[in-house]
């Protein structure tokens, strides 16, 4: 079975329709034959995808660290406990094809920051695809055309990375 990392929101203060979309990209996402690895928690978005996943049986690995046991989801597939959030970020990539952000905070963006810096360093070899539902990250985007602009990023690099405006085109994309 292929795995996807998927990073995104653990707040419940968040505009529904970015849960909606999510669940509509794990749900067809498994129904393609895809494991997802994600954070394991039942906090925002990452609980819901964990409740889609429950409904259409698909596979749910957790990555979490000890000090959030109190925020594990009961229902996962398989857990693996961490000591950090470092060796977190390390583990929901492994054996992965590709890594998923969908709407989320600063720990999303982080997550995916970091595998777009392995990614250039040649130390992580799956895609990174970022689901840019209503343009959410039109500012990501914007900012890393300017590194390109100014020299500080490749553009071949920058190439590296997918946005897609659907969840239906970001799946089409992975297949790919």
């Amino acid at each position: 079975m292929k795995k996807i990392a998927v990073f995104c929101s653990a707040s419940s203060n968040i505009d529904p329709k970015y849960n909606k979309v999510a669940r509509e990209f794990v749900r067809a996402a498994s129904l393609c034959g895809y494991g997802i690895v994600s954070g394991g928690t039942i906090k925002g978005t990452m609980g819901e995808i964990s409740d889609e996943l429950k409904v259409c049986g698909g596979y749910h690995l957790g990555v979490i660290p000890r000090f959030m046991a109190q925020y594990v989801y009961p229902e996962l597939t398989e857990v693996i406990w961490t000591e950090t959030m470092a060796e977190r970020k390390t583990l929901l990539r492994k054996d992965t094809c590709a890594v998923v952000a969908l709407p989320g905070g600063i720990g999303t963006l982080d997550e995916v920051i970091e595998c777009f810096a392995l990614l250039h360093l040649k130390q992580y070899d799956g895609g990174i695809y970022l689901l840019d539902y209503e343009g959410f990250y039109e500012p990501l985007r914007a900012l890393l055309e300017h590194y390109v602009r100014t020299g500080m990023l490749a553009q071949a690099t920058m190439d590296k990375i997918n946005f897609a405006d659907t969840p239906e085109a970001l799946l089409e994309m992975l297949q790919r």
